[in-house]
């Protein structure tokens, strides 16, 4: 299925399509946000979407909670590390706001949470923690492709990798004997001094040596030194591991976004964790 596109909507960004079904406004930009939250529902019954998710910072949400959104999370100094943005979801068919596997989701973040206090890994012998450049692109997503059979991103494409590597996306690799074993990536918000940590991919056969929470460290570190405030994710909520890693890495919970991104084959809950860096 072709990827969702991303594209500028009435002064905002948007993405939008089919494979996850849903409008997802990105960046709020210019747009007047009473105006926007009435439009997004527009266009989601024209193009039959079942869900909106509006990432909008909490000043700007009066409106869209007038039109009915509900809030599903939210990333407390996510701009410049003093006002929080809101998860602000509407859905168009009530089946889709019904959260499935709701007990493996609650045990995940039980689970998480206490692994707060585990000891910090080591890197293992043999593995050494690399900066990516433009000639790692063709490894990168060939990895990707490996690992993830749909993202919500086109991360198995080099030339996407190439061109988000020149603009606002830092990528770190794990690297065995030549081979890379794992990759992820920090999409920064420059102007708004927050970084998503994502795209975490590690190969089958490396998995259980603790390479997800040793990249998300060098990305902390980078991004600190970049003067970065707040990280954030949005993990597979039915998958233990990065809840896990980011529970690790002291990062706090702070809500479900329901059946929301076509990952791995399928539309999954993803959970927010944040953290000020």
């Amino acid at each position: 299925m072709k990827d969702d596109s991303i594209e500028p909507y009435k002064g905002s960004t948007i993405q939008h399509g089919p494979k996850s079904n849903r409008v997802y406004l990105m960046k709020i930009g210019d747009s007047d946000p009473d105006e926007l939250a009435i439009s997004l529902k527009q266009l989601a019954e024209e193009r039959g979407y079942t869900k909106i998710v509006a990432k909008v910072p909490a000043s700007s949400a009066t409106g869209f909670l007038q039109q009915r959104y509900v809030k599903e999370a939210d990333i407390p100094g996510y701009y410049n590390g003093r006002e929080a943005v809101l998860f602000l979801c509407l859905y168009t068919d009530p089946e889709r706001q019904k959260l499935q596997n709701t007990d493996k989701i609650s045990h995940n973040i039980m689970l998480a949470e206490n692994m707060r206090d585990k000891p910090h890994p080591s890197l293992p012998e043999g593995f050494r923690l690399i900066a990516c450049r433009p000639e790692h692109a063709d490894a990168m997503s060939r990895l990707y492709k490996t690992v993830f059979p749909s993202y919500p991103f086109p991360i198995d494409d080099t030339v996407y990798i190439l061109k988000t590597m020149e603009t606002s996306i830092f990528y770190v690799g794990a690297v065995h004997d030549e081979a890379f074993a794992a990759f992820a990536s920090a999409e920064m918000d420059v102007e708004h001094a927050n970084v998503e940590m994502t795209d975490f991919a590690t190969l089958p056969e490396w998995r259980g040596r603790s390479l997800a929470i040793l990249l998300l460290e060098k990305m902390e570190q980078t991004m600190k030194n970049r003067g970065i405030k707040t990280a954030y994710t949005i993990a597979r909520a039915v998958s233990p591991g990065m809840n896990i890693t980011f529970a690790r890495a002291g990062y706090t919970f702070s809500g479900t976004l329901i059946n929301n991104t076509n990952i791995s084959g399928s539309i999954e809950s993803m959970n927010i964790w944040y953290k000020r860096l």
